[in-house]
């Protein structure tokens, strides 16, 4: 039997995941992707909880260019990754996965609130759990939201989920020669400005020593490798 070193993992998905190829939008076949990876993972008798981003409907950067007020642009963000959540869900739940979308902003006809307790009890009877709405509070971002769901569920782990297989001294898309890390310390990652997760999110991590795994989702086997404990990927800890 295959030997698992994270029992239970936070799972942070961009908005763009979603993205269809014009990177806007939710894309129901993107969707659908992703989900079967957390089939996958839930198979393998992982807890997997979900914290995605908005970047994909809405950009609080664009309404602050406009002269928006920033606690208005973040809340419409917030709004936002519930949309993406509930996408989610509609796929997982369409492959027999049992899904449930908590969201820090309560809606109730749509989402149950951010319960702490109720989402672990969802994660020990095996139900993916779609955490939406960020922190419920403007100023923070939805890494820093999902730093903060993992200690709140005892996680083991932050994987990051992006579309590179693992954080790089510059962009690789930009330069060829730009070098990949195995492992990275939390300062270090601060110190270089490695675009990991924001700042505020990489220090709650590092404060309560929750490591950080930044993976390529596309990557068919890179997620049930790291869970097996095989080299992907770069680690932050």
């Amino acid at each position: 039997m295959e030997k698992l070193i994270y029992h239970r993992i936070l799972l942070k998905l961009s908005g763009e995941a979603l993205a269809g190829e014009y990177n806007n939008g939710i894309d129901p076949h993107r969707a659908d992707h992703i989900a079967e990876r957390i089939r996958e993972v839930r198979e393998m008798g992982v807890d997997v909880a979900v914290v995605i981003g908005a970047g994909n409907l809405w950009r609080g950067r664009a309404g602050l260019e406009m002269g928006m007020d920033r606690a208005t642009a973040d809340y419409m963000g917030m709004l936002a990754t519930v949309m993406n959540a509930l996408a989610m869900m509609d796929s997982l739940e369409r492959i027999n996965v049992t899904t449930r979308v908590q969201s820090a902003i309560e809606m109730r006809s749509v989402a149950e609130p951010y319960i702490r307790r109720r989402a672990i009890r969802h994660l020990e009877k095996g139900r993916v759990v779609i955490f939406g709405g960020g922190t419920g509070n403007p100023y923070f971002s939805t890494d820093t939201a999902a730093a903060l769901r993992a200690m709140e569920i005892d996680a083991d782990v932050v994987i990051k989920a992006t579309k590179v297989d693992g954080v790089y001294d510059r962009d690789p898309m930009k330069f060829p020669d730009a070098v990949r890390f195995d492992r990275l310390s939390y300062i270090e990652t601060l110190n270089r400005r490695l675009e990991v997760m924001d700042s505020t999110a990489t220090s709650l991590c590092m404060e309560n020593k929750m490591p950080i795994l930044v993976l390529n989702l596309w990557d068919d086997n890179a997620l049930r490798r790291a869970l097996l404990g095989e080299p992907v990927g770069t680690l932050v800890s």
